[in-house]
């Protein structure tokens, strides 16, 4: 039995995480994930992903009566390589990820949440990274994406103290985008996702091309690759159809071509 189902709406594909009852990030949930991306991820008909989850969580953490059943440190090296290069291949993907997150992302579930690249949130949501409370930490690089997104001294009070956020909080420290009522978050993530999918696809994998520049290279490398970037979006089809469109005052209508 899957944990993870999905289905392609309007051009956005839409995964679902079920797991009752707290949606843990098991290492099949990890791999269904996987196995998304790669169902996605050269489909013309799919522009932009959201994920969320179904009952009371995004996801509460990950799975712990999976660590029970391992007794080598190796093993567990391994376990976390595996989440790691999953979330990072979310992160470095050419299409945009939206988490739609609404109860708890704490923990796997937190790190899973870092790898998209915008969060929707509840206001009530609680975020964070409880690994300490167990005697370990956290193994998804959530301590490297962290610190990212809210900083090296907001990261180490949130990690040490296993303490979460709010979703007001998250936006307010910008670990999320936006916060919206409980009731208002999946649709207002799938809205999100839909307009992110009328983009030319072509400008949106350059743009997240750009992105991750930003957060690894220096600026020089990275203006290179804008401007490398910019010269090869001038010349398509949905550029000149993007143009057309702005002087005609109208829609555009783009084809990835």
């Amino acid at each position: 039995m899957g944990f993870l189902t999905w289905e392609n709406d309007q051009l956005v594909s839409i995964a679902s995480i079920e797991r009752p009852p707290a949606n843990a990030l098991a290492s099949q949930l990890i791999e269904e994930i996987d196995q998304w991306l790669t169902a996605v991820e050269h489909d013309p008909e799919v522009r932009s992903l959201l994920i969320h989850g179904k009952g009371r969580f995004f996801s509460a953490g990950a799975d712990i009566k999976e660590f029970t059943q391992i007794e080598d440190g190796a093993a567990f090296s391994e376990l976390a390589r595996r989440g790691q290069r999953v979330f990072e291949r979310m992160e470095r993907f050419s299409k945009p990820i939206v988490a739609s997150i609404h109860g708890a992302a704490l923990g796997g579930g937190l790190e899973l949440a870092m790898g998209c690249h915008i969060r929707y949130v509840s206001e009530s949501a609680k975020l964070g990274l409880p690994e300490l409370q167990l005697g370990l930490v956290p193994g998804f690089a959530g301590s490297q994406r962290l610190p990212r997104y809210v900083g090296f001294a907001k990261a180490a009070e949130m990690l040490l103290t296993s303490e979460p956020i709010s979703g007001i909080e998250a936006v307010k420290w910008g670990l999320a985008n936006q916060a919206f009522p409980e009731e208002e978050v999946f649709e207002k993530s799938k809205a999100l996702a839909l307009k992110m999918a009328q983009k030319s696809p072509i400008s949106v994998k350059a743009a997240l091309d750009l992105l991750q520049y930003a957060k690894t290279a220096d600026f020089e490398e990275g203006v290179q690759k804008e401007a490398d970037w910019f010269g090869e979006v001038f010349v398509s089809k949905d550029a000149k159809e993007g143009i057309d469109a702005f002087i005609q005052k109208r829609s555009p209508v783009f084809k990835g071509e």
